[in-house]
């Protein structure tokens, strides 16, 4: 119970940095403890769920809160630098106006020497210089590619939900609606989260098979129970079943499972066991087999 109320306190309390992530944590703690000591199941997972829940949100609000003022300061740092640079190219600009005009000044008065003849001469000369330097600077103009990548690389915010989802994918299983729901509870905006969602580095189907061990060493379930609860999650129904058939599990000893579990929270009769575990997707023989190893 102390597990169970803890752990109730800290989900509450999760947005708060430092007492959700200790409420969790001590949740957690009194919950393994209980466990061990083979006490009633049912409150004790309860609280270590709800307590890992509260130390999953502090750290993720810890994590969002981390994105947000790096980005913002990386956003106060770049009209820093344009405003710096623009100095120096008019001060360039300025020394190199005035060494070109004596340059050109010289030539100038070195030009009226020659004859009518030599101007004639010169003249067809001067005209063929020139008309290639025009043309091989015609096509100078090339820059336009840089808007594309731009626009690839996805706006400030579409990154920094990038970045979410790809701490969020570091330390639990989601599927693609999962995802795309948990980001929008962090406040990203519907485009933006499926932008993110769609250009994060993922596998479907690895997330259902982790998801449903996730879901394994929390509680017990059978093969149609658990692919229940992943089509749940947001899985297709597809990912779910190859999930489930791709873990290593024992339907038998989820059936027992099941059955204390069931026995921890209130009396059941042999028969209304069975068929409360036939209810949840066991097959008459592993319910048969679960209530067995309860003993009655």
């Amino acid at each position: 119970m102390t597990s169970l109320i803890t752990g109730i306190i800290g989900l509450l309390l999760s947005w708060v940095p430092i007492v959700g992530l200790v409420i969790g944590a001590v949740a957690v703690v009194t919950g393994i403890i209980a466990l061990r000591k083979a006490q009633p199941k049912g409150p004790s997972i309860t609280g270590i769920v709800t307590g890992g829940l509260g130390l999953l949100l502090s750290i993720i609000l810890a994590v969002a809160v981390g994105f947000i003022v790096s980005a913002t300061e990386d956003g106060e740092r770049a009209p820093e630098t344009q405003a710096t640079s623009s100095p120096t190219a008019t001060t360039a600009d300025d020394t190199a106006s005035p060494s070109e005009s004596p340059s050109e000044s010289p030539t100038a008065s070195e030009s009226p020497s020659p004859t009518a003849s030599e101007e004639t001469s010169s003249a067809p000369e001067t005209t063929p210089a020139t008309s290639p330097s025009t043309t091989s600077q015609e096509p100078t103009p090339e820059p336009t590619p840089e808007a594309p990548e731009e626009t690839q690389g996805g706006s400030t915010s579409q990154q920094n939900a990038l970045g979410s989802a790809e701490n969020y994918l570091s330390f639990s299983a989601f599927s693609r609606s999962g995802l795309i729901d948990q980001l929008e509870f962090e406040g990203f905006s519907n485009a933006d989260a499926t932008w993110a969602v769609d250009n994060v580095t993922v596998n479907w189907s690895e997330q259902a098979i982790k998801s449903a061990d996730n879901y394994l060493d929390v509680s017990a379930f059978s093969r149609t129970g658990l692919i229940d609860q992943l089509e749940f999650e947001g899985f297709s129904n597809s990912d779910a079943t190859a999930a489930v058939d791709a873990v290593s599990v024992d339907w038998n000893e989820q059936a027992a499972a099941s059955a204390e579990q069931y026995l921890d929270f209130m009396s059941f009769s042999r028969s209304e066991l069975i068929d409360q575990l036939v209810f949840e997707g066991f097959s008459q023989e592993q319910a048969e087999y679960g209530v067995n190893q309860t003993g009655l």
